[in-house]
């Protein structure tokens, strides 16, 4: 061939690696984001990665990547991606993903490993991950053959989306990764699962005409399933008061007619006296999670149980049910339809309690009241607003006072309470719906275990704002020491934190202080108008504490008021 003529020769095709089928097969899957940090044995995907149509955000810590998967699949709906290197890139997932388990997260993690003549060698950065993660995974896959990775991976999306969505790992060994194949493979979808069961429907339609007292519990999986407008559907036509679990919030919008709060340990009055009131009650997507029950053998003492789930270990765990539908819960809510209800007078009892107990926002002093600002910043914010939340009281404060209009309005690490959480989950959310106006609500204490991501979302320009309320110290932990424990603060002092305005500044990011009552308004603005990333440092009070609460191995009826 004359110069000429190769100078025209089309380029060679790339050889077909595991790697390179890898990155193919998340394309053709429709993954548009992966967040990742690269090492020696997840190099060769790395290398496939240059020039794909994946957006790789470089994390600056592997949770953070996992977090930031996790908060991007609860807003769009589609699994999250994450990847690491072998060793403690991948061990440095693992909270991340006991988080997406926790949470029934629907989230796809990436990890390279050694070689597999290596494996078993106390090699490099080895690890067994696979073993380390069996417990908080819904399936974990080791590709053994280059050929294999079209259907790991197909099959991984699958697994992590079908039923109760939840986490996958796929580990890949470097050789894997390498190696070159002519044969790659497919996975075959199984067959769609059972559809509703109307007998059953039809004795929770006959139980529901007959309660004078009936309840709607809502959880997180009503979001998860897409049930959510069958959901308020539901509600509006019949009338039956409402409560949420933390993860359910916003599936009933706040305020909404009928709608009594969140229950549970820091749930509102109203919402805990209806529970235990209650002569039956409606369970859509729930788990009857310790810290939304209290004290299990008081809990709702009076109420038989519906129990709509598409788990079916989760019916009757914790709770007898007297009827229990199992399957999907979008079809079992859309087919739930018992008629007209006589419950009027239990309709006003619950409406009467709610406006008696409702949360108060006239607190004296000059300093910022953090349920205030929060309930301000969330109406401002408008109806496109998200709270990422970190953990601690500002979650809390978050879930009582934040306007929650929409069940991605509320990201939270619930189950697992993964300090951290909070600003990986902003940038995630922020990447899953651009034009949402997204608020990380974060502790002094959380931001700290996480706070090198503010150097993610500067250098994509993620427009993630940051609203840290600094109290100086643990404040959930120092407010159960000060009512538990005889007052003995132990190891929860963070006053020698850093200046967050000056750690943010030079990060890169705009940042601002704000101390006093009077500049919470012009404070609020700011941060909602700023163009790219921005932190707003709240200084609040050290004594500042979380009301109502139930006391550990309480009833949900024994609500501590602060004043």
């Amino acid at each position: 061939m004359s110069v000429a003529a190769a100078a025209f020769a089309p380029e060679p095709e790339p050889a077909r690696t595991g790697a390179r089928l890898l990155v193919q097969t998340l394309e053709r899957l429709g993954v548009e984001v992966v967040f990742g940090y690269p090492g020696g044995a997840i190099m060769p995907v790395y290398d496939a990665l240059t020039g794909s149509a994946l957006r790789h955000i470089l994390v600056r810590h592997e949770q953070g990547a996992a977090f930031a998967a996790d908060a991007y699949a609860r807003v769009s709906g589609r699994p999250g991606v994450c990847m690491a290197t072998s060793g403690p890139g991948a061990t440095n997932l693992i909270t991340g993903i006991a988080n997406a388990m926790m949470d029934s997260v629907p989230m796809v993690c990436i990890t390279g490993n050694v070689a597999q003549p290596l494996m078993g060698t106390d090699a490099f950065q080895e690890i067994d991950i696979l073993g380390l993660t069996l417990p908080i995974v819904k399936h974990s896959i080791l590709v053994r053959d280059p050929a294999d990775v079209p259907a790991a991976v197909e099959e991984a999306f699958f697994i992590a989306t079908d039923g109760r969505p939840g986490p996958v790992l796929i580990d890949l060994p470097k050789d894997v990764q390498v190696g070159e194949t002519d044969r790659p493979s497919a996975f075959s979808r199984p067959n769609a699962t059972a559809g509703i069961d109307h007998d059953a429907i039809a004795r929770a339609e006959a139980m529901i005409r007959q309660a004078e007292r009936p309840l709607i519990y809502v959880g997180g999986g009503v979001k998860i399933a897409g049930a959510v407008e069958e959901l308020r559907a539901f509600a509006e036509r019949t009338g039956i008061p409402t409560v949420s679990t933390l993860n359910g919030l916003g599936c009933i919008p706040t305020g909404a007619p009928g709608f009594l709060g969140m229950m549970g340990m820091h749930g509102t009055r109203a919402a805990n006296e209806a529970i235990q009131a209650s002569d039956l009650l409606i369970v859509f997507g729930a788990r009857f999670d310790d810290r939304a029950t209290g004290k299990l053998s008081e809990f709702a003492p009076h109420a038989r149980v519906i129990h709509f789930d598409i788990d079916p270990a989760e019916i009757g765990k914790l709770r007898e049910v007297a009827v229990a539908v199992q399957g999907d819960l979008k079809a079992g809510v859309a087919a739930l339809n018992p008629g007209p209800l006589a419950i009027e007078p239990w309709m006003i009892r619950c409406a009467s309690q709610a406006r008696r107990h409702a949360a108060r926002y006239d607190a004296p002093g000059e300093g910022v009241y953090a349920p205030a600002l929060l309930k301000d910043l969330s109406e401002k914010a408008g109806v496109r607003f998200i709270a990422a939340c970190d953990v601690g009281q500002h979650q809390m404060w978050a879930a009582q006072h934040c306007a929650a209009p929409r069940p991605q309005a509320h990201l939270t690490s619930g189950g697992l309470g993964a300090m951290g959480f909070g600003l990986p989950a902003g940038i995630g959310a922020k990447l899953a719906e651009p034009d949402a106006q997204v608020v990380v609500v974060a502790g002094d204490g959380g931001f700290m275990m996480n706070i090198q991501e503010l150097a993610t979302a500067r250098r994509y320009g993620i427009p993630v704002k940051v609203l840290l309320l600094d109290n100086s110290g643990l404040g959930l932990v120092r407010q159960w020491q000060h009512l538990f424990f005889d007052r003995n603060y132990s190891e929860v002092d963070l006053s020698d934190n850093p200046d967050f305005v000056a750690v943010a500044q030079a990060f890169g990011v705009e940042a601002f202080r704000i101390s006093r009552r009077e500049e919470v308004a012009a404070g609020i603005d700011r941060l909602l108008a700023a163009d790219g990333p921005c932190l707003a440092h709240v200084i609040i009070d050290p004594k500042q504490n979380v009301w109502p609460l139930v006391p550990p191995g309480k009833s949900n009826a024994d609500m501590m008021e602060g004043a």
